[in-house]
């Protein structure tokens, strides 16, 4: 007889093994790039939820790294998920942070959401954000989504795609 409570367990460990080895991948390319580059940095793993997280911390040069609006981020994160996903096979979802930016930028989102839905639940009327990334928009959603009596809704066309706090 086969145990479902241990063959869960082994899945469990299983996507963690390889979220870890998604991180390692994506820590030594990154490690790489920061040696042609000429920058210093320290590079942490850690897989949260569904996903791997690596950061980069420590280093004068990073700003670089992250770029205006976090532009150079995103595209350091998206060459990163090209390096795991040519040595694993597998599309990766992983998250890069450098210098603190994407932590802080949610801290900042998050206060963003929560306010504007204080502000809807009080006027009763809708407010519409200024255009944001699914990773900005996922944030506010959850944000507002803490908060009874207000729902929100994503609208627009990339990239000018933007979220709307409604009465619920």
């Amino acid at each position: 007889m086969v145990n479902a409570d241990t063959d869960a367990g082994d899945v469990g460990n299983d996507v963690e093994e390889a979220l870890i080895e998604e991180g390692e991948i994506a820590g030594d390319y990154l490690e790489q790039l920061l040696d042609v580059l000429d920058f210093d940095g320290d590079i942490d793993l850690d897989v949260e939820g569904d996903r791997a997280v690596v950061s980069i911390d420590g280093g004068r040069d990073l700003t670089k790294l992250v770029g205006r609006n976090g532009e150079v981020l995103d595209a350091l994160q998206e060459l990163t998920r090209l390096a795991v996903q040519q040595a694993t096979g597998v599309r990766s979802r992983l998250m890069l942070d450098v210098a603190g930016w994407r932590a802080k930028r949610r801290s900042e989102l998050s206060e963003l959401g929560t306010a504007a839905a204080q502000r809807v639940l009080e006027s009763g009327a809708q407010e519409s954000l200024a255009p944001m990334t699914p990773f900005e928009r996922k944030i506010v959603h959850d944000a507002v989504a803490a908060v009874d009596g207000v729902t929100s809704e994503s609208e627009g066309v990339e990239p000018n795609r933007y979220v709307i706090v409604v009465p619920a």
